[in-house]
């Protein structure tokens, strides 16, 4: 019996024993030893609450060292070695010092121990590369922009500027603020940043000639308080201006130096570090239950010496702490962001009024919401809201080179622009725009001329508004496109656009095409010109050549043709020579007419062709005659289609279009052999960019694409580029100007050119009520007419079409030959003439010879001694002519006159003995 007293008494003992919980041991750095009982009473009240059979919490605390390397220690020392789950965290007790939570972070984020921060709001916690176990109760200081977003919409502020200093906390701030600025599609007029050797009155006087007279300040309590005197100094704390800040921007010295009006943030229990205790144990105790529930559960290290391993549940349970969410905190609604921070946190909006801080309003979270009980006192004692901006009449232009909507010209010597008129003799209205100078190296910034379209519009605009101007044209030469900054996500506006958004410029007047992607980030007016896109294109002018006049009938034919007017000419030869008709007498007295001869018949055959009339040698026989009258037909048939002909290609020849439109298959089938291309970084290749039908086209512009539209039109007419798509209204101006490039196809894209203006400007409104007004009133068209003549080349086109010389110069070059072939022929005819009558003179010289010489043997034989003396002395002259003319011939190789054996003329030979 005592045997089964003492089993029964071991196995309760052993039971009683595996039924205690767990002690887990939660370590926190408290700022002051008061708030130790804090910390002991909020993890007894959590462990009233949370597992109550597996574990219990047991508080084991500090309080901050004097210096990061004891505070190391103590942490390693007093808390880590006790094996915590976890530790808080609060602020040290002086304000501005914000390193003592840090080695508290660095420590047990050695070994992912989890941190949770409770008082601690500086933005550098929430970089998790840096501190990786940290959380915190609060929000950074950087939230705050939230808020200030929201405030801004509650009171429709559109116009800010932003100052910041160039630090951590002020970067962040700075961040999140555009980044809601953006998601809201609008831009501060200006980010102002500072450091402590910045001249804040100079600073300030920037601010001072922008439009926004909203401030939004992110500073230190020192730093704020120099901007707030400052600023007072500049009168930039009267009415009209408003002041937006945050919580370290209206406490201590700041607060003494900060102007009536004020509007500030105070987080609700921002300070209370004991609410945030036991809200913090309270997340910490209902984390640790769940994480129990989960398996393979490890021991946190104990201590810091010799040990380099880390807590491989740490990371889990920072995860588990994050996902965690407590709603009933005495600090309200507890949930922490990817960063580890407070979401949801609550703020009062404070108005400072002579020397205290009134709450006008709250934020619970989510949105604003004023007190319409207590009002708010704004800067210089107003009680009406300012509209946050005001109306600047002289206002920023940009614009850009592109003709015919602005002309850019140098000006004279003594700075102004030189007189000019237009086709109507109305005098040219020219403004001054300072802008890079294309032609000089290096690009300076000069004084320069502009005039055109768009500038005859802004003068009417500035008249109808009454606002004054100036104008420059923009630095980078685009039209404005988004591009990514050093090869990150982030992308920002180049051209016109990015100097509209970057306050540079409060107004864009230029053919600034109308699309999507910039309507998201700036306003547009209504379009002052409607104009889609074209293909520009090189005009094909038939060049005329010497052969021009052949070119109605190919060559064949030509050949065909020739051989017709030869065999034609020899049949009739030979019909007529052959007829019994082809000879007849006249009457019986007269002497028989000679046969029509072969070039009696080729000249026939030549004249019926050529329509030159028959002068002699027609056929004579019928049977010739009849093949004369067919062949007059065929020259006749042949003449009339080589007229028509002739005039169709030398009269109505037009150059066909090279391309149909955007579906021609040489755009949608790109190859080296056709390159076509448009403007970087526009809204044309933008376009092409965003069509997915058109991605093939995209791809081959991208690699061929200019840097401005005068250097691709240039191109165009070079040869180096075939076609080039942009905006309808300057291709078709070019075209107008340059007859030798021609538009082609069909507009598509259709959109129109308006003026850009920020999405918060106060002339967004006034501007497209007066373009509206100006194409009621004709003032549209009347600048169309001026500047948009698509009249010059046009009207050269329609003109009746006129042969020159170019069309007809091989005609001329054909006469030109046979004139050359006539003096030719003419030298050849007087060679052979006198050839000719140099042999008929020999001859009769010969015949004289032979005559004396058969007298004098006449003589002889008839018994007469003496010859007579004169026949003597002529034959003896005409021997010695004879025989030096036949000395020169033999000595010219001439043949020699026959000869008998006896070296006489031989008498029988028939050159010898004819008779003159």
């Amino acid at each position: 019996m005592r045997l089964f007293l003492l089993a029964f008494f071991i196995s309760c003992s052993c039971a009683r024993g595996g039924c205690e919980p767990k002690i887990v041991n939660i370590g926190a750095v408290l700022s002051q030893k008061r708030f130790e009982q804090v910390f002991k009473d909020a993890v007894a009240q959590a462990n009233n609450i949370y597992g109550k059979e597996k574990f219990k919490m047991n508080a084991i605390s500090v309080t901050h060292k004097p210096n990061a390397i004891q505070m190391a220690l103590s942490v390693c020392e007093d808390l880590i070695s006790n094996q915590v789950y976890a530790i808080l965290v609060s602020h040290p007790p002086q304000s501005n010092d914000h390193l003592t939570p840090t080695p508290v972070s660095y420590t047990a984020g050695f070994y992912r121990i989890p941190v949770v921060g409770l008082t601690t709001r500086m933005s550098i916690y929430s970089d998790k590369s840096i501190h990786l176990s940290f959380l915190r109760t609060v929000p950074p200081y950087s939230h705050q922009a939230q808020v200030w977003f929201d405030m801004m919409r509650e009171f429709n502020w559109n116009h800010i500027i932003l100052i910041v200093s160039d630090d951590h906390e002020g970067r962040a701030a700075q961040k999140r603020l555009e980044t809601l600025l953006e998601e809201r599609e609008t831009k501060a007029e200006k980010v102002l940043l500072f450091s402590p050797d910045t001249n804040l009155t100079a600073l300030l006087k920037e601010a001072k000639d922008l439009e926004a007279r909203v401030f939004v300040l992110s500073a230190s309590e020192d730093e704020a308080a120099e901007i707030y005197k400052a600023a007072r100094v500049l009168n930039m704390t009267g009415s009209g201006y408003v002041w937006l800040v945050g919580e370290r921007e209206m406490t201590g010295k700041a607060l003494v130096d900060a102007p009536d009006g004020l509007l500030g943030l105070q987080l609700v229990n921002g300070k209370n570090e004991s609410a945030h205790i036991y809200d913090a144990v309270a997340i910490v105790a209902q984390s640790i239950q769940e994480l129990f529930e989960k398996e393979n559960i490890t021991e946190p290290p104990r201590g810091c010496v010799g040990n380099t391993n880390i807590w491989k549940t740490g990371p889990l349970f920072k995860r588990v702490l994050m996902s965690s969410k407590y709603a009933d905190g005495l600090t309200g609604r507890v949930e922490f962001n990817d960063d580890g921070d407070r979401r949801f946190a609550h703020y009062n909006i404070m108005n400072y009024q002579k020397t205290r801080m009134v709450p006008v309003g709250v934020y619970n979270g989510s949105q604003v919401l004023m007190n319409t009980q207590r009002k708010i006192i704004w800067p210089g004692g107003e009680t009406e809201k300012p509209r946050g901006y005001q109306m600047s009449t002289r206002l920023k232009i940009v614009t850009i080179h592109q003709e015919p909507f602005v002309y850019v010209k140098p000006t004279r010597r003594d700075g102004t622009c030189k007189p000019e008129y237009t086709v109507n003799g109305v005098l040219i209205k020219k403004v001054i725009c300072t802008g890079p100078n294309e032609t000089i190296p290096g690009r300076p910034t000069v004084p320069q001329c502009c005039y055109g379209f768009c500038i005859d519009l802004l003068i009417k605009l500035a008249m109808t508004m009454n606002f004054t101007y100036e104008v420059h044209l923009v630095a980078d030469g685009k039209f404005g496109t988004q591009e990514r900054v050093n090869n990150s996500n982030k992308k920002e506006w180049n051209g016109m656009m990015g100097e509209l958004l970057g306050g540079l410029a409060d107004m864009i007047v230029a053919p600034l095409t109308i699309n999507n992607e910039r309507a998201q980030y700036i306003e547009f007016s209504k379009p002052f010109k409607y104009q889609g896109l074209t293909i520009l294109v090189k005009k094909e002018i038939p060049r005329s050549t010497l052969d021009s006049f052949m070119q109605p009938f190919q060559s064949t034919l030509w050949l065909l043709v020739g051989l017709s007017v030869h065999v034609v000419a020899v049949m009739l030869y030979l019909l007529d020579r052959f007829s019994p008709f082809g000879r007849f007498k006249v009457n019986s007295e007269e002497e028989e007419e000679d046969a029509l001869t072969l070039s009696s018949a080729m000249w026939f055959s030549w004249g019926v062709l050529l329509n030159s009339g028959i002068g002699e040698g027609a056929p004579r026989s019928f049977s010739a005659r009849i093949l004369g009258m067919v062949w007059a037909g065929f020259a006749m048939i042949i003449v009339a289609s080589y007229t028509a002909n002739l005039a169709a290609f030398l009269v109505l020849d037009r150059p066909e279009e090279r391309i149909t439109g955007i579906n021609d298959p040489r755009l949608r089938n790109p190859s080296d052999k056709f390159i076509y291309a448009t403007v970087k970084q526009s809204s044309v290749d933008i376009y092409f960019r965003r069509q997915v039908e058109l991605s093939t086209m995209y791809r081959h512009m991208e690699k061929h694409n200019y840097e401005s539209a005068a250097e691709a039109i240039q191109a165009v007419r070079d040869g180096k580029l075939h076609a080039f798509i942009w905006d309808s209204a300057v291709l078709e101006f070019e075209a107008s100007q340059k007859c030798d490039l021609v538009t082609t196809g069909e507009l598509f894209f259709r959109s129109g050119f308006g003026i850009g203006m920020r999405k918060d400007s106060p002339w967004k409104q006034n501007v497209s009520l007066a373009i509206l007004s100006s194409h009621e009133n004709g003032f549209m068209e009347d600048l169309d007419k001026t500047w948009v003549r698509y009249q010059e080349c046009d009207s050269r086109s329609n003109a009746p079409a006129t042969l020159t010389f170019e069309n007809m110069a091989g005609v001329f070059m054909l006469v030109a030959g046979g004139i050359v072939a006539g003096i030719f022929l003419i030298f050849i005819e007087i060679a052979y003439k006198r050839h000719k009558d140099a042999r008929r003179k020999q001859m009769q010289l010969a015949f004289a010879a032979v005559n004396v010489w058969r007298k004098n043997l006449q003589d002889r034989k008839s018994g007469r001694a003496e010859p007579d003396p004169k026949l003597k002395g002529s034959f003896r002259s005409i021997s010695t002519s004879l025989a030096s003319n036949i000395k020169r011939r033999r000595s010219s190789k001439d043949t020699p006159y026959p000869t008998d054996i006896t070296g006489q003329l031989n008498l029988s030979d028939p050159s010898v003995s004819t008779v003159v």
